[in-house]
């Protein structure tokens, strides 16, 4: 959650100014690691800079920093530390609250914040414990003096046990925004339920074309619509029908504010966090079949190899003559599913025909070498409680792959056109892979007897990595070379270069087709109705090249959070899901190798990690050109893609982590225990410190569930119990002494104690003996002090060497002077 406003300068007093130092200062951002350490992103820089723990000096995760790079290194990282903290990164973060009698602390759930937030009791609002909560940071504390950060409770999320408190914690984590203003709601509401005449005038009426949506069975938000037919030269023309939003988001007005700040549709387990409001989302802007929308068409004619001799662009009038599923269309083409065809009768024939031509489109897209990483994809099931119940394969069918092939021929289509218009534009883009990226795929598949031809002016071409792919389909290998190959290539994004798309292989590319969930959709589309009205002035050409490298810059930025949203929110569901599964064995791929264990997969797409330290059949080696883990004694090996066969010990939902254990069709499943990770010889410190966080958290959940009087109960006992044990023992060791030969006789060694005159053993004296000894001393002590002196005498703590007060010595100095 950051805003980024607070500066603050590093007192060169408290970390160091002495130390040897360089001149060279760079400006970045700070990533913190829970362990303590961190790194400096620097554009412009290939490797990060590390920051050892004792450099960090007070920095915060997000933080633009200034760092002074060290001459001296421990590691083969460039490391540096931090002299200035200029723009703070985060203002706001979420955690779990925890009341105390006059004061409270809030847990933070972003492992990279390291420590708990302090807040004044006067601070804490309605917040009790076990509570979610949006805090905001007044003091980010001071690490050389070890005061803690300090905090206000903002907001108060809803009670850690409450169903979707979890989901929407992540979500204000993010800072993604959950609820419309009111102005924007306002706004949303004006917006007719129809379109009007005076809407449709000057638009081509498209309205007696066969059409139809095809989406998700539970999808409301159908912003495309595809329409086909074949002309009597054999010439498919096919229409990709896009919903007209911006007729009713106009440029900055609210709802087109607030659809920039959030840049696209959050799509998580259990619920949709749309761009626009459900009025327009789901009402105005969607194509619902049987009434009349307003939408931007793109009509191409294709011939029978997929090239697409003639294309026009038009603002339109449609009517949806049917609502499909991509369920209905598969059954319909590939099951031949009889009630199905007969329900659709109509629509059949325009079905296959379009299947023909997503063939056709397929094949051209692959002989380019358009790249297709066609991994499995999951659905999370939950209860009406958020619980997750099952895991179910998400299916590419004939229809889904359909969709795909028609948008994307829309979507080349459109960004070639305004590329030739010269026009400002945002495209989508895909860059060439890193050079070094290439090189490492190279060197490991090198190990299969398989290679990649690259160029030095031009690096690798998609069809190479394409030729690749088809080469392992259906071995072994596959997996772990499709997975090494998708890790080589670049993140695509937005941009107002057209730079081409690299995975797609498509010299123009842009993202034309969602504007109801995509804010870039939303703004080519402002952009080419003014091409098609006529108002592409000079004038509005300059206003567009001033705004859209900020758009495309934040459309990135919003559609990196949004993915790592819904990431979060599936780690956490599959943990919870694996917390029923303990015990369980379950077959699974090696999805990573690293130093510390190997992350495995298992069929249901959960992933989690055997750690190297529960491997105890040998001790492991990491070698890092091969990727794999090789035991010293026994050379068994573990790598990519390697079929394995996995124990659940352990799953933490707060944590969102899986721990497996591998384990031999010889192994015992009585033996398991709960508590394996206690018997680890070595627990990474990572792993120490996020148990502890989970374990805070998971007690104060306790605690707001009303276990708080058994928790103190117990804790009283144990108190109880821990003093009549102290009490017992020292009875013991009273009457129960040490037996041994001393002069000839045996003694008890708990009723003698060491003689410092003999050297040898005395009776110990009993306590009233000690008692009267010392009395008798003090009385005779007193009497002829008494006798000596009148002055007056100041008893002496007896913590204190001396009566050394102001009092005393004044005192005593006055009686020397009436002496």
């Amino acid at each position: 959650m950051s805003k980024g406003k607070k500066l603050k300068r590093v007192e060169e007093n408290l970390y160091g100014a002495g130390k040897k130092k360089t001149d060279k200062y760079i400006v970045g951002q700070f990533i913190s690691n829970p362990r303590g350490f961190g790194f400096v992103e620097v554009e412009g820089l290939e490797e990060d800079i590390f920051i050892p723990e004792e450099y960090v000096h007070g920095a915060f995760h997000t933080d633009t920093v200034e760092v002074e790079l060290l001459s001296e290194q421990t590691g083969k990282r460039q490391e540096g530390r931090i002299r200035n903290i200029l723009v703070r990164g985060m203002e706001e973060l979420v955690g779990t609250y925890q009341a105390e009698k006059n004061f409270g602390f809030v847990v933070p759930d972003n492992s990279k914040v390291l420590s708990d937030i302090f807040i004044p009791i006067e601070h804490s609002g309605k917040a009790v414990t076990g509570d979610k909560v949006v805090v905001k940071l007044t003091d980010y504390g001071n690490q050389a003096l070890r005061k803690k950060p300090e905090g206000k409770v903002t907001q108060v999320i809803g009670n850690i046990n409450d169903p979707g408190v979890d989901i929407l914690s992540i979500v204000k984590g993010f800072d993604i925004p959950y609820e419309f203003p009111e102005k924007v709601i306002n706004q949303a509401n004006r917006c007719p339920d129809q379109i009007s005449e005076a809407d449709m005038y000057g638009r081509e009426d498209l309205r007696d074309v066969q059409m139809v949506t095809i989406d998700g069975e539970d999808a409301k938000d159908l912003d495309d619509a595809v329409s086909l037919y074949i002309d009597e030269k054999g010439l498919y023309h096919l229409g990709v029908h896009i919903a007209d939003v911006t007729n009713y988001v106009q440029e900055s007005s609210a709802l087109d504010r607030e659809a920039l700040k959030r840049g696209t549709s959050v799509y998580l387990v259990d619920r949709v966090i749309p761009m626009l409001p459900h009025r327009l989302s789901n009402g105005i802007c969607s194509l619902n079949h049987g009434e009349d929308r307003l939408a931007l068409s793109c009509l191409m004619t294709i011939d029978k190899n997929g090239g697409i001799i003639d294309h026009q662009i038009v603002e339109s009038v449609i009517n949806v003559n049917e609502r499909m599923s991509y369920t209905s269309v598969a059954k319909i083409l590939e099951e031949k599913d009889e009630a199905e065809i007969e329900k659709y009768k109509e629509l059949v024939p325009m079905f296959q025909e379009m299947a023909e031509l997503s063939a056709i489109l397929r094949k051209k897209r692959e002989d380019k070498g358009s790249i297709d990483f066609d991994f499995p994809e999951t659905k999370i099931i939950l209860d009406s409680e958020g619980n997750p119940i099952d895991i179910v394969p998400h299916e590419r069918n004939v229809a889904t792959k359909l969709i795909e092939d028609f948008m994307l021929a829309a979507n080349e289509t459109v960004a070639e056109h305004f590329f030739f218009l010269q026009s400002p534009f945002v495209y989508r883009i895909h860059e060439q892979p890193d050079p070094e990226k290439i090189s490492t795929l190279s060197a490991f598949i090198s190990n299969f007897g398989l290679h990649i031809r690259t160029r030095k002016d031009t690096g690798v071409r998609p069809k190479e990595l394409q030729k690749l792919l088809k080469g392992i389909e259906g071995t072994k290998e596959e997996a772990v070379i499709s997975r090494m190959a998708l890790r080589s290539m670049m993140q695509a994004k937005y941009s107002t270069e057209c730079l081409g798309h690299f995975g797609l292989a498509f010299d123009y590319y842009c993202h034309f087709t969602s504007p109801i969930r995509r804010y870039p959709d939303l703004q080519i589309h402002r952009i080419i109705k003014d091409h098609l009205r006529g108002r592409m002035t000079e004038a509005k050409a300059s206003h567009y090249a001033d705004i859209l490298d900020e758009v495309a810059k934040h459309s990135s930025e919003t559609e990196r959070r949004a993915e790592e949203a819904e990431r979060e929110t599936d780690k956490l569901k599959k943990a919870q899901y694996m917390e029923n599964h303990i015990g369980e064995r379950f077959e699974g791929i090696v999805s990573g190798v690293t130093a510390w264990g190997l992350f495995v997969e298992l069929e249901n797409s959960c992933e989690g990690i055997v750690r190297a330290a529960s491997m105890n059949d040998d001790f492991y080696v990491y070698d890092e050109n091969s990727m794999k883990l090789v035991g010293e004694s026994t050379h068994k090996e573990y790598s990519l893609g390697q079929k394995v066969m996995v124990k659940v010990v352990g799953a933490d939902r707060i944590a969102k982590t899986i721990d497996f254990r591998l384990v031999s069709d010889n192994d015992d499943d009585d033996e398991f225990d709960e508590n394996v990770y206690d018997s680890y010889i070595d627990i990474p410190k990572a792993k120490k410190i996020s148990d502890e966080r989970s374990r805070k958290i998971k007690k104060l959940g306790a605690i707001a569930r009303g276990e708080e009087t058994e928790y103190t109960s117990e804790k009283k006992e144990k108190k109880a119990s821990g003093r009549s044990s102290k009490k017992e023992s020292k009875k013991a060791d009273k009457n129960s002494g040490r037996l041994v030969e001393y002069n000839g006789e045996m003694i008890d060694l708990s009723e003698y104690e060491p003689d410092s005159v003999t050297g040898g053993f005395r009776k110990k004296r009993s306590k009233s003996d000690k008692l009267s000894t010392s009395k008798r001393g003090k009385k005779s002590g007193s009497s002829d002090s008494e006798k000596k002196s009148t002055r007056k005498v100041y008893k002496v703590h007896k913590y204190k060497k001396s009566a050394t007060s102001k009092a005393a010595r004044s005192a005593q100095g006055k009686g020397r002077k009436r002496k």
